[in-house]
């Protein structure tokens, strides 16, 4: 990152544990108990909005948020995926990718939203889903990082 600001907390750290580092994004694995596989996809510099960026440069971040999307859905097998560019706070354009279950604690809300479902009062089949997707979880980075690593090759 060549704008580093250590007010920006894109740039302190990268929010989550670090699953592919390019030049120009990176992506990263957000730590949300209740979302296993939401995943971030951020560009390094200070850019605010996608007509900030050439077009070749919105062309690859969205192939990237594109390659996550795809590896949730072939590993993961969710029953929705949520794509938001929020970013209101931070001055790094960045893409959310969350992987959705039908019964999580906001569905169908955005996951940001007051929950449906307490902690404490979910059904059986909630924890049997979650242990079942945290043990997807190795086998979806790993695919997530071959598709990055063909994707910076192209």
């Amino acid at each position: 990152m060549s704008e580093r600001d250590s007010g920006c907390p894109l740039c302190r750290d990268d929010a989550g544990a670090a699953l592919w580092r390019g030049s120009q994004l990176r992506v990263i694995e957000v730590d949300e108990p209740d979302y296993p596989g939401f995943t971030r996809v951020i560009w390094n510099h200070h850019i605010s909005e996608m007509t900030d960026l050439r077009p070749q440069e919105r062309e690859l971040l969205m192939r990237a948020v594109f390659a996550v999307e795809q590896a949730q859905r072939d590993v993961l097998a969710p029953d929705k995926i949520n794509v938001a560019s929020l970013g209101n706070m931070v001055p790094h354009l960045h893409w959310h990718v969350v992987p959705r279950w039908r019964g999580d604690r906001h569905f169908p809300d955005a996951i940001w939203a007051p929950p449906r479902l307490a902690p404490g009062a979910e059904p059986p089949e909630w924890h049997d889903r979650q242990a079942r997707v945290r043990q997807l979880l190795p086998r979806y980075r790993s695919r997530l990082v071959d598709a990055m690593n063909a994707l910076s090759k192209q």
